[in-house]
């Protein structure tokens, strides 16, 4: 589900077997208990959806925690069948549930049925955001 769409499609690499930073990535999750990686799945187990979400401390807002949902896909033959909006509600539920004050999320500005969708279950395009992409 990464890479199927143009822009996943040109940073992500779908091979078989995929490359170790995935794994690596993955076991860094697992292992920090800030960061959660949620799949949905259809009534066989396959899964049909994904996002992570990262819960952070802050020294703003005196002391508070915020909750990052990041990596979110809905498989192309699920899309509008209201398993996005279910991975959501799941999502903000849990940053309720871990004292998060805000859940925030950033979306390419070439994606805009995300950005309706976001709006759609409460999002506000209060900041405007900006990366830097690093060598590596």
């Amino acid at each position: 589900m990464l890479a199927d769409d143009p822009l996943g499609a040109q940073r992500e690499r779908l091979a078989d077997p995929l490359p170790p930073s995935y794994l690596q990535a993955f076991e860094a999750i697992e292992r920090d208990p800030n960061n959660e990686l949620v799949v949905a799945e259809d009534d066989a187990g396959g899964v049909v959806g994904v996002l992570q979400l990262t819960c952070t401390p802050y020294i703003t807002h005196q002391g508070g925690w915020r909750a990052t949902i990041e990596g979110v896909r809905v498989h192309k033959s699920c899309r509008s069948s209201g398993v996005g909006r279910q991975l959501f509600e799941w999502a903000i539920g849990r940053a309720r549930e871990r004292g998060c004050h805000l859940v925030q999320l950033t979306t390419d500005k070439q994606r805009p049925d995300a950005l309706r969708f976001y709006e759609q279950l409460g999002f506000v395009a209060s900041h405007e955001g900006m990366k830097l992409k690093l060598a590596l």
